[in-house]
């Protein structure tokens, strides 16, 4: 077994090489997270950057949502609601294919048509279908 001697010179060298290494890496991955917190904070996906306004969603310009949007998105609410019922909406957002941002104005005209009801407050809300009224 042979064992390389290296002088001080030479071991400084190759820390120094290391250390290039390690500050060349990590300025890449902070230079990608900070790429990805500004698209972020815009609404565009870094990768999307070159799409045209026009094929982005409205509700991730702050615009305002279609009324058949929200409407379909109800729909879905109410049916995962039905299969899924006294459930917070977290764990009701994934079922619907939305976050629980996007479903707050769907969850408010299924509470206003008396479609749902909702028991507890904050996070620890909990949601309930309501039997659909008789017309008598």
């Amino acid at each position: 077994m042979t064992t390389k001697t290296m002088n001080h010179g030479d071991l400084a060298q190759g820390i120094e090489h290391l250390v290039r290494d390690y500050i060349s890496t990590i300025r890449i991955a902070a230079e990608g997270a900070i790429e990805r917190a500004v698209a972020a904070s815009v609404g565009v996906a870094p990768s999307a950057k070159k799409r045209s306004p026009s094929t982005a969603t409205s509700s991730r310009q702050g615009g305002r949502r279609p009324s058949d949007e929200i409407g379909a998105l109800s729909e879905r609410f109410y049916e995962a609601l039905c299969q899924s019922p006294g459930e917070k909406m977290a764990v009701l957002a994934p079922l619907v294919g939305a976050t629980a941002r996007d479903l707050n104005r769907p969850m408010l005209v299924l509470k206003r048509a008396g479609r749902i009801r909702s028991v507890g407050t904050k996070h620890a809300t909990r949601y309930f279908p309501m039997a659909p009224r008789s017309s008598a």
